[in-house]
């Protein structure tokens, strides 16, 4: 914090921050009388929307006190936007302006008495944020003067001669030198010892965390050829200093990182072996997404003839010639933000290629650098003399550890994409001379770019489609069809460096419905036209700083506010080819990715006419969604190096990745998942095979292509089969080696292999017998043998089931006691498999809750399996099972039970009796000393007895001293649990998080207990669709814990048998805590899962409706439009907000504020507002101005009638609207 003193001579701190949205009401505040004459009328929310940088000072009080914003272009509208470059050189002479050193200020207001430090102090703020910024301008009018505390930060520019513009307005500049100058840099000499020992004091912990051990008067001392020393002076005091060196181990790098983009860091040598044999680099029918594990075809760099001068960022380059050809190219695959899906098992044809460089080494190293914090962002400084003193390199590189925060030299910096199996563990940062170009150029293609745009793009996989794009630009501006585009080349010393091609986004409204996108704008101060579509994006990663730059420059051209750029999933077919199809872009690392919202499933027949547009409504493919904006182009998020590795692509895993990728300050770079069959959701969607296994609805295939992990996760193909704590590495498959700095292992349990007891048949099942039982089977797994666990064991199965089966007459025997003998038996059937050949045999029951835990619904589903003709055995253990001429197939099985023996012909062989923690996890976790006690201990943080190694999910138990060894993260949601951990370990990576649950302290430590439901659902036999939510409990049968005093109301309608059960259940609290639906017709899920946790008054006062007998069949009641709103996504928002409300109007010594009738306005007025909001999605409630007259009326509980129960548009529940008792459930109809 910045002291400052005011025109009263009262000096205090200061704090320069970003400016956020609700600091809109205190910036109007400080709006002076001469505020509007100095900068118009300013819409303050508007003018954040589209501010490149907006800048607050606040007190120690986090009082504000002054607000600065600036823009790309002009104030008061003098020229338009993308023209201002020509109107300034032609009105002001002799200025060295140009859109990468230039920004406008379009506001500054402040305190009085803080006016004059506070403006110099946000300039100079921007100054530091910003490294390429040189000048910032301000145009006022020309009858205006500034306030007095500006007037010593701007100087006026006199206009040329003849200028119109000037004699109305007066131009006003303040250049970097007056407020942070650059640094003179200059070789280290012995007397800089003096000035340079307190910074090195004061950082030693830092330098030698981030460095190593050195000397600095060695480094000082010892210069020679291939040793530099520099320092950076202010005032002719030494206030940095940097040690260089031109001995680099450029093997090493080849080794741990893709350097193809950078040609290995060495020269270029005719005996460079770069590619394996060319192939067709895009199988037809492949998507662009599942390019990000594509190598690039291998370029070289050239030879610079030299470097910009001291004063390169004002002045024009030097003239200079760059071959494009030399250049490296970026098709994407070459930048870190990419993941590469690595099989253990690949070939080094296939996929362990790396070229050969037989060259000399061309790169020189930072060793360390050490400058004093208040100059810090001018380490860039350091640059231009550092490639001065190693004339004949043309990179720089630069080695920190993981765990270093990236620091602001490294923004200048391309990132190396380390190898999975990189055990240097370090990152490597990479720039070419080239970099500190300053004429980095960004204009509007024209016909003369397009052969420099396919000198550029021809490596590419869709360079014909780039190049097409661009050419249709220059001959039409628009598409075939009439869609208007746009393409935009980058260009350093005429040369193209950089392509980009924009479309308008035509499916704003679609776009909106269904991402978060106003997490990251204000949608209502932006324009239809103002939203593009990013197609292509293509940057020579020589010039990779200037990316955001680049971006800037589209938004400035184009006349757009905020771009996006979705990515589709690899399993939609054609996509790729089609005319829709994007190229890679390397901008993915500077754009955000956005959640995607929960849709309404809407009943469209039963609304009818009051059902969305279609244009909401409408099924389209889904894709993952980023987006980036004028206000967020230049803010960059916190790059985290950390390695943290992911063993398991469980329910749990997915959602721990799911967090940290869409949060929202932080990037992670080094996010690694080691999984069996790699991503879930490769499939289309619809595949039978799916229905093999229960689902647990916490993702589906719509969710992992929204997520689209395989654009931020690396993933390695793979068991892991091994541990090592000491090193920090995982062994996958018994031979890979992936380092990491955090561990997280969340595989959950699997079902395994069940190994014959071997006891005679002849003899019923003993007591013997079952104390040994179960327990895995070592030997070779037969190939009809299957225990299915993911989509994929199902979709071999299912393979295997077609070729081998369906078309034989062997039996299909379904072994075990979990619900997915059900749904297997299911799919089989729906494989065209009778039912007289498939055998169920159900074990003894381990518990005497049962998987379904519904008698009525047990019930149908042994019908369903009699009328299916699936023979069902029951208290079967399996004894035996025999080959036949083929050993590798089981021929018969044989089970013991209490009475008599059963033995069986066998075709295929499925298990679902033993589940457990898989064999090779427990090894590895076992030899690697972590305490396991029948499952992997954690405590209440998910910490293991390693501080680097977490865990989650059913392969965990807590520790026994916590006493609760009936609870375990099984109780729970998976996705929840995937969330915590998550939320968990982002305090070690952002210190100002607090974890987000945070067990209780002392002698009497509770484990954690979270609240969201369990959910199962599936078709089980006889085509019925099931579907059962829960609250997180100790399993107890459903007869036990409705014969107890406190446990609730239970509403039924239908019955199982007819295919139209629903069963809710209430808690005491009237709180809805179990949901049973069991229906021969599909069901909206996602709807349902909103109900879940909902007062029943909520539900449109369901208790008094079922006891009048006005609900005979709870589907249709949820189907009706007075509850969609409940299945908003927004609606917890509002639940929120009115629950405030009602706590705020609370007073000690009364009764509640429900029964003291808090003041309807403040319980209507959110109601309203969020109806208004949400009209799109919710058309089927009355127009908000039809709630007029409720103002006046009491609110529910209190006397009078409630609002909307006229039958009218109410959104049904205490103090939120209700149905009236004696009208129709359909209240909110127009």
């Amino acid at each position: 914090m910045d002291t400052m003193t005011s025109s009263r001579r009262n000096t205090g701190g200061v704090s320069v921050r970003r400016t956020e949205s609700h600091d809109v009401p205190d910036i109007i505040s400080l709006f002076s009388t001469s505020t509007e004459g100095v900068f118009g009328r300013v819409d303050v929310m508007f003018l954040l929307e589209k501010s490149n940088l907006a800048l607050t000072l606040c007190n120690e009080k986090n009082e504000i006190i002054a607000h600065a914003a600036f823009l790309d272009y002009p104030n008061w509208n003098i020229t338009d936007q993308a023209d201002w470059e020509p109107f300034l050189h032609k009105n002001y002479a002799n200025l060295k302006c140009t859109p990468l050193n230039t920004l406008f200020m379009h506001i500054f207001v402040a305190k009085e008495e803080y006016s004059a430090g506070s403006s110099q102090e946000t300039v100079r703020r921007a100054f530091i944020l910003l490294p390429e910024l040189q000048f910032i301008l301000l145009f006022i009018p020309a009858e205006e003067n500034l306030e007095p505390g500006m007037r010593g930060v701007f100087a006026v520019m006199p206009p040329a001669p003849g200028s119109v513009e000037g004699r109305k307005f007066t131009l006003l500049m303040c250049p970097r030198h007056r407020c942070h100058p650059r640094l003179h840099v200059r070789q280290a000499r012995l007397e800089d010892y003096d000035d340079l020992m307190p910074i090195w004091t004061r950082q030693s912990k830092t330098l030698k965390k981030t460095f190593g051990e050195y000397l600095l008067v060695d480094l000082m001392e010892h210069q020679d050829e291939e040793n530099k020393a520099a320092v950076c002076e202010v005032d002719g005091t030494a206030v940095g200093f940097m040690s260089l060196c031109s001995q680099v181990n450029v093997s090493l790098f080849q080794e741990c990182f893709d350097l193809g983009p950078f040609h290995g860091l060495c020269k270029q040598h005719a005996e460079d072996v770069l590619q394996v044999p060319r192939k067709p680099s895009v199988q037809e029918g492949e998507d662009e997404s599942n390019q990000t594990g594509q190598k690039p075809e291998p370029v070289s760099c050239g030879d610079l003839d030299c470097i910009p001068g001291q004063d390169a960022a004002v002045q024009e380059d030097e003239a200079m010639t760059v071959s494009q050809t030399e250049l490296p190219l970026d098709d994407g695959s070459t930048t870190d933000f990419n993941a590469s899906e690595t099989c253990p098992f690949e070939t080094e044809e296939e996929g362990d290629f790396r070229p050969v460089y037989r060259g000399a080494p061309n790169a020189f190293c930072i060793r360390l650098l050490c400058i004093d914090e208040a100059y810090e962002t001018r380490s860039l400084d350091f640059l231009q003399y550092a490639f001065e003193v190693f004339p004949d390199r043309d990179f720089c590189v630069i080695l920190v550890p993981h765990h270093v925060l990236e620091f602001p030299l490294l923004q200048s910096f391309a990132r190396a994409v380390p190898f999975c199996t990189s055990r240097l563990g370090r990152e490597l940062y990479v720039l070419h001379r080239a970099g500190l170009l300053t004429s980095f150029n960004v204009r509007k293609a024209t016909t003369s770019d397009l052969l420099g745009v396919k000198t550029l793009v021809e490596t590419l996989s869709l360079s014909e489609k780039i190049w097409n794009d661009s050419k249709t630009f220059t001959e039409a501006r628009r598409d075939p069809d009439g869609m208007p585009v746009q393409a935009f080349v980058a260009e350093v010393l005429d040369q193209i460096v950089g392509v980009s091609v924009i479309r308008d986004e035509m499916d704003i409204e679609y776009v909106r419905s269904h991402y978060n996108i106003e997490d990251f704008i204000h949608f209502n101060c932006h324009q239809q036209e103002e939203h593009g579509h990013l197609c292509h994006f293509v940057l020579n990663p020589v010039f990779h700083r200037y990316t955001k730059h680049f971006l800037k420059e589209i938004l400035r051209l184009a006349h757009k506010s905020t771009l996006y750029y979705p990515i589709y999933p690899q399993y939609v077919e054609g996509k790729f080819q089609s005319p829709c199809a994007h190229s890679l872009t390397s901008a993915l690392h500077y754009m955000a990715p956005v959640r995607p919202r929960r849709q309404i499933v809407y009943p469209l027949r039963e609304l009818g006419k009051n059902a969305p547009s279609e244009q909401l409504s409408k099924d389209q493919l889904s894709y993952s969604l980023n987006l980036t904006s004028r206000k967020l182009v230049l803010e960059s998020k916190v790059s985290i190096n950390t390695r943290i590795v992911v063993i398991g692509a469980s329910d749990v895993g997915i959602s721990f990745l799911e967090t940290l990728i869409f949060w929202p300050r932080l990037k992670f770079n080094n996010l690694t998942l080691i999984s069996v069959h790699g991503l879930p959701g490769k499939d289309p969607p619809g595949s039978k095979h799916r229905r093999f296994l229960i689902n647990s609805h916490c993702f589906n295939d719509e969710d992992y292509a929204q997520m689209s992990l395989c654009s931020w996760v690396n993933v390695v193909v793979g068991k892991m089969t091994g541990i090592n704590r000491a090193a920090k590495y995982v062994v996958v498959s018994e031979e890979k080696k992936v380092p990491y700095d955090y561990l997280v292992l969340c595989t959950g349990q699997n079902y395994q292999a069940l190994a014959p007891t071997g006891a005679d048949i002849k003899l019923p099942t003993d007591s013997k017998v079952m104390s040994e039982w179960p327990q895995r089977y070592m030997g070779k797994i037969p190939c009809n043998h299957f225990t299915l666990n993911d989509e994929q064991d199902c979709l071999q199965a299912a393979c295997w089931l077609e070729e081998n089966l369906v078309t034989s007459r062997g039996n299909v025997i379904v072994y075990g006691d979990t619900i997915d003998i059900y749904t297997t038996v299911e799919a089989l059937l729906s494989l065209g498999i009778a039912g007289s050949r498939i055998h169920l045999v159900q074990p003894p029951l381990s518990s005497d809750v049962t998987c379904v835990n519904n008698a009525e619904v047990e019930g149908a589903v042994r019908g369903a399996l009699a009328q299916a003709g699936v023979a069902v055995h029951r208290d079967g253990v399996l004894a035996q099972w025999g080959e036949g001429s083929d050993p590798e197939l089981i021929t018969w099985a044989a089970f013991t039970t209490a009475t008599n023996p059963l033995k069986l012909q066998c075709s295929a062989f499925f298990s679902f009796a033993y589940k457990a923690v898989d064999y090779e996890t427990f090894k590895a976790v076992n030899d690697a000393c972590l305490v396991f006690d029948g499952r992997l201990v954690i405590d209440a943080k998910f910490c293991t007895n390693d501080v680097s190694i977490r865990a989650a999910g059913p392969l965990t138990k807590f520790s026994r001293r916590y006493c609760r060894d009936e609870w375990t993260h099984s109780n729970f949601s998976s996705k929840e649990i995937g969330f915590e951990l998550a939320a968990s370990m982002l305090s070690l990576f952002d210190p100002a998080l607090q974890p987000h649950s945070e067990p209780p302290e002392g002698p009497d430590r509770l484990i954690p207990m979270y609240k969201g439901c369990k959910v199962k659902g599936g078709v089980l036999p006889g085509g019925y669709n099931y579907l059962h939510i829960s609250k997180p409990a100790i399993p107890i049968r459903l007869d036990v814990e409705l014969a107890q005093c406190d446990h609730g109301t239970e509403i039924i309608t239908g019955e199982a048998g007819h295919g139209n059960y629903f069963r809710m259940h209430f808690s005491k609290y009237n709180m809805v805590d179990s949901i049973t639906c069991f229906s021969k017709e599909p069901f909206p899920v996602s709807n349902y899962l909103c109900l879940y946790g909902q007062h029943e008054r909520l539900l449109n006062d369901l208790y008094y409706r079922w006891r009048n007998g006005q609900i005979t069949d709870l589907y249709s009641y949820f189907r009706e439009p007075w509850s969609m709103a409940i299945y908003h996504d927004r609606f917890i928002d509002l639940q929120k907000e009115l629950r405030q409300i009602l706590m705020s109007e609370q007073v000690p010594g009364q009764p509640p504020a429900a029964e003291r009738s808090p003041g309807p306005l403040a319980l209507l007025e959110p109601i309203l507002r969020f109806l208004r909001r949400h009209r799109a999605h919710l058309p089927m409630y009355a127009p908000t101005d039809t709630y007029g007259p409720l103002r006046t009326q009491p609110v529910a509980g209190t006397e009078g009638p409630k609002p909307g129960r006229a039958g009218h548009g109410g959104i049904g529940g205490a103090g939120v609207g209700s149905c009236n008792p004696s009208s129709e459930h359909a209240l909110p109809t127009r």
